[in-house]
């Protein structure tokens, strides 16, 4: 069974947010919540700027999970962190425990109202049936019923933010270490993560149905 995760390669994020405006459109989220956006590290510093396209990222041993006082939260047997609204009562603490702010509330209502928790699914729905009205309605699009990835990063025009089986986004981007000649994630630039070789492999991986 496949472990669904994100990734996002800093060094082809240009700021876009073509990620957000997706997620938003697809789902129909409610007003004031994003449950993706891109976080720009060191902004105006030349040279130094980098961007990332973060939301949640259904951890392994997520930290909402743990401090959640009604067991709201629950893990698909892909790893999909999901949630029931129907038993949130907006205590606000998973807010407080995740160090990427996914989990969201609405802001309308009187001061102090955090009404029920809004976080990214992985566009794969919640506990209703599967394609329902009622799934939709609550948590959005669920792609993953219907054999498709995330919609923000299927729309990434650059394939900086990769979504799919842990195993496989991580190959890709080890792969784009490698054809950048460096040995982690900090080997930067335009040139190095857009190179001839690089924007070649990723003709190739599209003609194949992958995204390199």
């Amino acid at each position: 069974m496949a472990r669904m995760k994100f990734l996002c390669d800093a060094e082809r994020c240009i700021e876009c947010n073509g990620c957000v405006t997706a997620c938003k459109n697809e789902n129909e989220v409610p007003w004031g919540i994003s449950r993706r956006r891109v976080v720009t590290i060191a902004d105006g510093v030349i040279g130094k700027e980098k961007s990332l396209s973060v939301a949640c990222m259904h951890c392994s041993d997520a930290p909402c999970m743990a401090v959640c006082p009604v067991d709201c939260f629950y893990r698909t047997d892909e790893g999909v962190v999901l949630h029931d609204k129907d038993v949130c009562i907006g205590c606000g603490y998973c807010s407080y425990a995740c160090p990427f702010g996914a989990p969201q509330f609405p802001q309308e209502g009187a001061f102090g109202m955090r009404g029920k928790m809004d976080k990214c699914t992985f566009c794969a729905g919640g506990p209703e049936e599967d394609g329902s009205q009622a799934e939709f309605e609550k948590y959005g699009r669920n792609r993953l019923a219907e054999g498709k990835l995330p919609l923000c990063a299927e729309m990434c025009s650059t394939k900086a933010l990769l979504a799919g089986d842990a195993a496989e986004v991580a190959n890709i981007f080890r792969e784009r270490v490698v054809r950048r000649g460096g040995s982690g994630a900090d080997t930067s630039g335009w040139n190095t993560a857009y190179g001839k070789g690089s924007m070649d492999a990723d003709m190739k991986a599209a003609e194949t149905g992958g995204a390199k």
